[in-house]
């Protein structure tokens, strides 16, 4: 549904060059939510305006629905973006018109007929739950409701292809929850494909099926989110299950351990300490359900250093889990030394991406 390819936008002011997005690559498969997680100016936010072309990439491909945006012109272009809807994450609404008014907005400029308008409005609010809040003002309604009414309106159109621009950093937890549950149900009872840019692992948690790590303007790692979290290494895998900043002592070895789906079920920990007649030390870890599977990462001490414990490395390999031998010379999740991009963390306080 959505191709971009090699992807590449600069900014310039004041004699200055700022590479906001550096050669991206981009599938988004149609009817998935696919989330781009990063901190701000990482180059997210540029990335989606160039997906409906608010802004205008410098080189590459820009592909939604087949067509490819950036060889449409004039009539044309403004057709095909009419398929793309896109919510922000300070609402956008107009406060000298209704709720009703608001969802109306771009029917009117899409030259909808009155009696028209009037029935695609009432169908919008009902669906997002708005239903008896058509005659207030944004002013009177509260900030989840406010990007209810911000969804309501990006749908008028019908779009296949759903923008989300940070669309839940400004509200609470609880609000947050409700905005992306009411997302994930847009996106299965319409068939919407859904990109979102996020600084919120919790968003990817609750509703991404795939999801890419942005820094510097490029992708660090990128993929379906239960492959992106057995991923050895995975970014991802470490910031959406943080485990305990511990070093391995001398005569042990320190072994992260990631499962998902069936091996969930599997009481692998005491499999191993039964077949080698161990005593495993457990020092942290978590199960949650990601994109509709069970996924876990535990931290587990062995005694013994890597070379002596090569047979039980093996047998939990063997065993369908994701295995990572910590060692001093290694940060969390890498191997051979290789640093770990997770020294600076994904998630950061929300504001405006600066890219």
């Amino acid at each position: 549904m959505i191709q971009i390819e090699k992807l590449r936008k600069v900014h310039r002011a004041r004699g200055r060059e700022v590479t906001a997005v550096d050669g991206v690559d981009l599938t988004v498969r149609e009817g998935e939510v696919f989330g781009v997680l990063g901190p701000s100016g990482a180059g997210k936010s540029t990335l989606l305006r160039c997906v409906n072309l608010l802004e205008r990439p410098d080189e590459g491909r820009v592909v939604v629905g087949g067509r490819d945006l950036l060889a449409l012109r004039g009539a044309e272009l403004r057709r095909a973006r009419q398929g793309i809807g896109m919510i922000h994450q300070h609402f956008g609404l107009l406060g000298s018109r209704t709720v009703a008014g608001n969802v109306a907005f771009p029917l009117e400029v899409m030259g909808v007929p009155r009696a028209e308008r009037a029935g695609r409005v009432a169908e919008l609010l009902d669906l997002v739950g708005l239903t008896g809040h058509a005659r207030a003002y944004p002013a009177q309604i509260s900030g989840g409701q406010k990007q209810r009414v911000g969804i309501a309106r990006a749908l008028a159109g019908r779009p296949q292809v759903l923008l989300s621009d940070e669309a839940t950093s400004a509200l609470d937890p609880e609000t947050t929850a409700s905005i992306l549950e009411l997302l994930r149900d847009l996106n299965r009872r319409l068939g919407l494909t859904v990109l979102l840019i996020t600084h919120e692992m919790d968003v990817v948690k609750r509703i991404c099926d795939s999801a890419a790590v942005m820094r510097d303007g490029r992708f660090t790692e990128s993929g379906p989110v239960t492959e992106l979290l057995a991923r050895p290494g995975s970014e991802l895998a470490r910031g959406l299950f943080p485990l305990p900043a511990a070093e391995p002592r001398d005569g042990t070895t320190l072994v992260e351990v990631t499962f998902v789906g069936g091996t969930t079920d599997q009481p692998f920990v005491t499999a191993l300490a039964r077949k080698f007649s161990l005593d495993v030390n457990i020092l942290g870890g978590a199960v949650e359900t990601v994109g509709g599977e069970r996924v876990g990462r535990l931290q587990l001490e062995l005694p013994g250093d890597p070379s002596v414990n090569a047979a039980q490395l093996a047998f939990l390999r063997e065993s369908g889990l994701t295995v990572e031998v910590r060692t001093p010379a290694t940060r969390p999740g890498a191997h051979g030394g290789t640093p770990s991009p997770s020294a600076h963390p994904i998630t950061e306080p929300a504001e405006e991406d600066a890219r």
